[in-house]
């Protein structure tokens, strides 16, 4: 379980990382660490809190 968590976390931060990356290099013509790391953690933290509030309401 811990595992897959993990897992899904690093994948996550990977592919929102990624996708920033290739969104300022496509339309702003320039990428930063700082903005592309921000931009993912914060992605990151969205889905977690969105996968907390699913379970929460399935749960009733």
């Amino acid at each position: 379980m811990m595992l897959r968590e993990l897992a899904i976390l690093i994948l996550a931060l990977a592919g929102f990382a990624s996708a920033t990356a290739a969104y300022l290099a496509a339309f702003h013509g320039e990428v930063t660490i700082k903005e592309v790391v921000s931009t993912a953690f914060a992605a990151t933290v969205g889905m977690y809190v969105g996968r907390y509030v699913e379970r929460g309401l399935a749960r009733g």
